[in-house]
């Protein structure tokens, strides 16, 4: 069954599926406590965009995923980033839920969140992904993502981190 979705921003409702969504995104090392998740949605400058099925829809969306059920979850993603000081933007989680990954959502949202970024004046944007986590680490390449440097033990498990760099083209200027 094709289900589209739509981006849109998170609401204070959203917080317990997003954070379910996290836990089954991500180990228990890596994944947020839910006192994490509410910090890093709340740090002045953060926004979190969630993709949510549109069911009851009267015409045909751009965005469409196939799912192998008719009960497909309302909220398929989200992202959560941060514009910061100095022109600098950073992603700091996005998840897709399992049944809806390769259908174009993590693209849509990072691509919706780079361009927020963008208009709040930022022009680089960095993000932190697990150097053992391959297919994240080919999502990011493919969308200009590249290596700046390697934390070491960065997260609780003693993983290192790739720490991943893009640089944000200007917002373009209509006259």
């Amino acid at each position: 069954m094709l289900v589209p979705f739509a981006i849109r921003n998170s609401r204070r409702e959203d917080f317990d599926r997003l954070w379910r969504i996290d836990q089954q995104c991500f180990p228990p090392e890596i994944s947020y406590s839910r006192l994490e998740l509410a910090v890093y949605m709340r740090r002045p400058g953060s926004f979190t965009l969630v993709a949510e099925a549109v069911l009851n829809h009267t015409h045909d969306a751009d965005e469409v995923i196939e799912t192998p059920s008719t009960a497909a979850p309302a909220i398929l993603g989200f992202i959560v980033a941060q514009a910061q000081r100095q022109g600098r933007g950073h992603i700091i989680t996005i998840d897709v839920v399992d049944q809806a990954r390769r259908a174009g959502i993590g693209s849509k949202l990072l691509m919706a969140a780079e361009a927020r970024l963008q208009a709040a004046s930022c022009h680089v944007v960095h993000l932190e992904t697990a150097v053992d986590n391959m297919a994240a680490i080919a999502f990011y390449k493919r969308h200009g993502y590249y290596l700046e440097k390697t934390v070491p033990r960065y997260y609780s498990n003693g993983v290192d981190a790739f720490l991943l760099k893009k640089d944000l083209l200007p917002a373009r200027q209509d006259s």
